[in-house]
């Protein structure tokens, strides 16, 4: 999968302990936007922040926390963002979705074509 120019990425912020059907929320959106085809995931863990509520999560030793603010970055083309935005939203009960347009300069390696890497054939 190739992109380029004109993109959108999808920023999605939940806590570290919410689930989704019996696993981490930020485990689940990943394995979904893999299953529906988005060209690229990641998952930040943040070491501190808060949010609606105000009440800080921190990874500071003294104050230790399960609940450490997650980043969940989705980029892909307009069409497949805006697709992915209604499964998002099923998922997340409680966290921040929104959606800003980005320009991709590069997008992967040369060595991986059309889903094999080149050169190990």
């Amino acid at each position: 999968m190739r992109i380029n120019g004109k993109c959108k990425i999808m920023k999605i912020y939940v806590s570290e302990d919410t689930k989704y059907k019996g696993h981490n929320l930020y485990h689940a959106i990943v394995f979904k936007m893999r299953e529906i085809g988005m060209a690229g995931v990641t998952v930040t863990r943040g070491i501190e922040g808060y949010g609606q509520g105000k009440r800080l999560h921190t990874a500071r030793i003294l104050d230790l926390s399960l609940d450490l603010p997650i980043i969940i970055e989705v980029v892909d083309i307009p069409e497949r963002i805006e697709k992915a935005i209604p499964v998002v939203e099923e998922m997340v009960n409680k966290g921040l979705i929104m959606v800003a347009d980005v320009e991709v300069i590069k997008y992967g390696s040369p060595q991986f074509e059309e889903g094999h890497i080149r050169g190990n054939e």
